[in-house]
């Protein structure tokens, strides 16, 4: 239960990165440093953290797949939410009141025109796998 429990904090800390969160005795930091600070507190109390680190790892997982590569990288977005889920959960602000996703980054793809070019960025149309 604390690796899905930091799993889903570790995915709203980065949906959320600027949001300035309360810890312990007032201290108030961004939320995009709470995993890290929940898993140094872990790791001085408890078990040593590895819990909260596996936690971290699977959050960071699904947020590289499900938003990060195919916005900031231009790849396909690699894991979907079932329709099941989507139609059980209403969406109620953002991504089912979870946060905002992050805008895309992701560098346009441009042609080589006017000869060759020494490293230049791009190598070609290319195929599709998989589709006609």
């Amino acid at each position: 239960m604390d690796v899905m429990v930091m799993c889903v904090i570790y995915i709203w800390c980065q949906m959320n990165k600027d949001v300035i969160v309360t810890f312990w005795f007032g201290t108030r930091f961004k939320a995009v440093y709470l995993p890290w600070v929940l898993l140094v507190v872990n790791f001085i109390l408890s078990n040593g953290g590895i819990d909260s680190l596996s936690g971290i790892v699977v959050g960071h997982l699904y947020y590289f797949l499900k938003y990060q590569y195919p916005q900031e990288h231009g790849g396909s977005e690699l894991i979907k939410t079932p329709a099941f889920l989507k139609n059980y959960f209403p969406d109620v602000g953002g991504v089912h009141g979870f946060g905002v996703p992050p805008a895309s980054t992701a560098r346009p793809r441009t042609t080589m025109q006017g000869g060759n070019r020494l490293f230049a960025d791009s190598w070609g149309s290319g195929n599709t796998l998989g589709r006609n």
